[in-house]
Formats: structure tokens, C-alpha cells, sequence
């Protein structure tokens, strides 16, 4: 059976495939779609097993809020010409859709989760792997939730940031808060929320740098308590300063607002970004 033009361009769109991949299929499932998009899809399988010890290290990341729920979701790729195809992007946007959408309790349940035309999240993933013949994996997907939610994409889709607060929050203040952990990178919402590990390994620095100095023995544990507090000033979000003021703590600026008003959580997903 000849193949027309039509046919492969029905195909094309069906797929997302390549031309001379639609063609080959086509002839081979002698005309038939369905039998066509399965060698395309069982392509994509082969091309994904070929590849899964490569490094995927681009991509793209989305973030999203709805009401009391946002959600960051990172689809990784091997190159930035693929990271910027509309056709990647989209599938990212599907994905995180679907996020918002079914609040799913991990990555793996998103991963199983269905598309529009019922063929799970991860299926569309492989069939994509068989388009560019790159390796493609779902890289993070992070959410988090509170009475009011924001969500930042810094432009080039490679950061984006979640934060949920404890009561309603007018969407400047909110957006504003999103853009400090992005470009602050706090470790925490407040200095109790630091893990223990960390803590110690900044109190092991400091008293390794007092030493160093030259400082007494007997005063190493208070330089380094003193150490400590500037790494919690510097390290989370409610102590620091203010990227747009910084006369202000971003805890006064929220208090500015309305004095019971803070943040719960928050979320940073970067791909080659500090």
C-alpha cells in the first residue's frame, strides 16, 4: 500500500514523530495508524533502554498553584535544543496539569497517572525518548500545600520555586516571597527547621576556623554558637533579608502585611542553576 503525504503528516501530528520516522512506520504497518503509533511507541521503548545510562542534566521546570495547592515538576533531557522544543514543554505542562489536577502522594504515582488519552504520564515520556532519541526521565516532582499557595518560573523554565502560607495573601507579597527563594536558596522556612546534621557539621566549621585563628580553646564553643546564628541569618528564609528591601527580615515584611501571617513551606527545583 502507498503511503501519501497526508498520511504521514496525520501521523506526524498523531505521534509528534519525524517524517522519515512516520514514513518507515507507515509502510511497515502497511498503512494502518494504530499498528504505525505502536513501532513508533515500541521505538521509543528501545531508544529508552539504549539510553538509560546517559545523563540527563537539562530539561525543563513548571511550577503551578491552585487555591490551597502548588506543584514544581522538572522533565529532564540530555540537551538544551531539546528542553526548548514546544513539543517537550508541552508534555511538561500536561504533566504538571495533571499534578495540580489529582494531587498525587508521590512521583511514581504521577508517573502512572493518565493523560487525556488515557495512556499513562510515563508512556508519554517513552514515546517522546523515540521522537528526539534522547533520554528523558521525570526528574522532580515536589508539592506542597497550605491555606494559600504561589508558584515562580524564572524565565529559561530551568528554576522555579513553590511556597504555601498560613492564611490568605494578597499575590504581590506572595510572588515576592516565591522570588526570594529563588534567588536565595534558603535551606529552611526558620532556623528550628534546620536539620541536626547540618547544624553540626556549621558548628564543626566554625570551631575548625577559630582554631585556625588562633582563638582559646575555651571560647570555641561560643564563636561557634555566634557562627551558627549568622548561617541561620543568612540560610533561612524568615531571617533573611529582604532581596527588594534590605532594611527588612522577610518575617518583618510578611508582619508588615498582617502580623500573624508566615510562611509553612516552600520548594526550589533547579536545573543548572544556582
Amino acid at each position: 500500500m502507498a503511503v501519501t503525504m497526508a498520511d504521514i503528516s496525520h501521523l506526524r501530528k498523531m505521534s509528534g514523530a519525524g517524517m522519515m520516522d512516520c514514513k518507515k512506520a507507515l509502510e511497515e504497518a502497511n498503512g494502518d495508524f494504530d499498528k504505525a503509533m505502536e513501532i513508533i511507541r515500541k521505538k521509543g521503548q528501545a531508544v529508552a533502554a539504549k539510553r538509560s545510562d546517559r545523563e540527563a542534566a537539562e530539561g525543563c521546570v513548571l511550577a503551578k498553584e491552585s487555591g490551597d495547592f502548588a506543584a514544581i515538576v522538572a522533565l529532564k533531557c540530555e540537551t538544551d535544543f531539546v528542553a526548548k522544543n514546544d513539543q517537550f514543554v508541552a508534555l511538561t505542562q500536561d504533566i504538571l496539569d495533571v499534578a495540580v489536577a489529582k494531587k498525587p502522594a508521590s512521583l511514581e504515582e504521577l508517573l502512572a497517572a493518565p493523560l487525556a488519552d488515557g495512556r499513562s504520564i510515563q508512556e508519554h515520556i517513552t514515546d517522546r525518548i523515540g521522537v528526539t532519541g534522547e533520554k528523558m526521565e521525570l526528574g522532580f516532582y515536589e508539592f506542597t500545600s497550605g491555606v494559600s499557595t504561589v508558584s515562580y518560573i524564572h524565565p529559561g523554565n530551568k528554576l522555579a520555586t513553590i511556597v504555601a502560607f498560613n492564611q490568605a495573601v494578597e499575590h504581590q507579597v506572595a510572588r515576592d516571597i516565591a522570588m526570594q527563594v529563588a534567588a536565595m536558596n534558603p535551606v529552611a522556612v526558620r532556623a528550628e527547621e534546620v536539620c541536626q546534621k547540618t547544624i553540626d557539621q556549621e558548628l564543626e566549621i566554625a570551631r575548625d576556623k577559630a582554631r585556625e585563628a588562633g582563638k582559646p580553646e575555651n571560647l570555641l564553643d561560643r564563636i561557634a554558637q555566634g557562627a551558627l546564628q549568622k548561617y541561620f541569618k543568612e540560610n533561612t528564609l524568615l531571617q533573611q533579608e529582604f532581596v527588594k528591601d534590605s532594611k527588612l527580615t522577610i518575617e518583618q515584611y510578611l508582619q508588615k502585611q498582617n502580623k500573624d501571617l508566615t510562611v509553612v513551606a516552600f520548594k526550589r527545583v533547579s536545573l543548572n542553576v544556582d
